[in-house]
């Protein structure tokens, strides 16, 4: 029995893409075919400005509406840790099947091309491509579920939440219509940040504990970094043979580079916005929560204060009161 080996134009061995497109068309009833899809604006959802400006605006009526009713009336929270983990298991996985199918279909391109022409070639802009594209837009409406879930669970809800989820989808709608060839860089990096965020949070609500909680906002902003290093570089290019025109060629450039204006100008507001709140939450989460903790077991250090506190603090769990130790000679017990 021989096993499929791996090589630059099938980097898993097999052809994935056909077995998604047979797969696809058979549950959808033909109804939408993979290896047939085509962007054409207004004919798909989401594919104009006013349906994408609606369910923008719809998303954050909701939750904030939502949020304000549930507080005026002091409505109970929900649960619903059933309904939360079948979501982060769909999204986890529908994530790390859309990274495997761009990846089978980056890797020839990038050995054979180059990675200037993958990132800013109309050549890289391929039809499997733009499909796989297509399919994560979509993801990020169903992806406003995750506020919703916060809204009913009545969890707080931050700046950085609701402004990452709905500036998202409004970045890949200005990417789509754009026709950005770099748009593999950020959905690729996205795409396997939701593969571990998402699979942390079925998890938590599993009950498990992970050791690298703390990861899942690092590799977001390593993400971020990354995005900006490709991105910024790709809008250079474009800047320059735009406004340039035929003195392009006496500045440091390597060639045009795939897009509109409007794509690198958005592209590069949003994703350097997503950097810098980023960076603000790890500080106010991480290493201020560090700082709170020293202070908490250094000021009752050696008491039973500090034991509750701490474990209060690194578990997030309610803990268990433990009885003051017993004096005026009495035998201390332990905690």
């Amino acid at each position: 029995m021989t096993f499929p080996t791996p090589s630059w134009d099938t980097p898993f061995g097999v052809k994935l893409w056909p077995i998604f497109n047979e797969l696809v068309s058979k549950a959808t009833g033909d109804r939408f075919v993979p290896s047939k899809f085509q962007f054409v604006e207004g004919e798909l959802p989401f594919s104009t400005f006013p349906p994408v400006a609606l369910a923008i605006t719809t998303y954050y009526i909701v939750i904030f509406g939502g949020n304000y009713i549930f507080k005026k009336f002091g409505i109970k929270p929900f649960v619903l840790n059933g309904l939360f983990q079948i979501h982060n298991l769909f999204l986890t996985t529908l994530s790390l099947t859309l990274l495997t199918l761009m990846v089978e279909q980056l890797v020839p391109m990038i050995y054979h091309h180059g990675i200037f022409y993958a990132i800013c070639s109309t050549n890289a802009w391929t039809q499997e491509l733009v499909c796989l594209y297509y399919l994560n837009y979509i993801t990020k409406f169903l992806e406003f579920i995750d506020t919703v879930f916060l809204v009913v669970k009545q969890k707080k809800l931050t700046f950085l939440h609701t402004y990452h989820h709905g500036a998202t989808a409004l970045l890949c709608y200005t990417q789509l219509i754009g026709v950005t060839s770099i748009s593999w860089v950020p959905i690729s990096l996205n795409l396997g940040v939701h593969v571990v965020m998402y699979w942390y949070y079925f998890l938590a609500a599993r009950g498990i504990r992970v050791w690298w909680k703390e990861w899942v906002t690092r590799f977001q902003i390593i993400q971020f970094v990354l995005d900006l290093g490709f991105v910024y570089f790709a809008s250079y290019q474009k800047i320059v043979f735009t406004y340039f025109g035929k003195h392009a060629h006496l500045l440091p450039v390597c060639g045009d580079c795939a897009g509109t204006m409007l794509a690198a100008y958005s592209g590069c507001a949003i994703l350097s916005s997503y950097l810098v709140l980023f960076i603000a939450f790890y500080i106010d989460v991480y290493r201020k929560s560090l700082s709170k903790k020293a202070k908490i077991v250094k000021s009752v250090k050696g008491g039973v204060a500090a034991q509750v506190n701490e474990y209060v603090y690194v578990s997030g769990r309610s803990a268990t009161p433990v009885p003051a130790p017993e004096v005026g000679g009495a035998r201390q017990r332990k905690a």
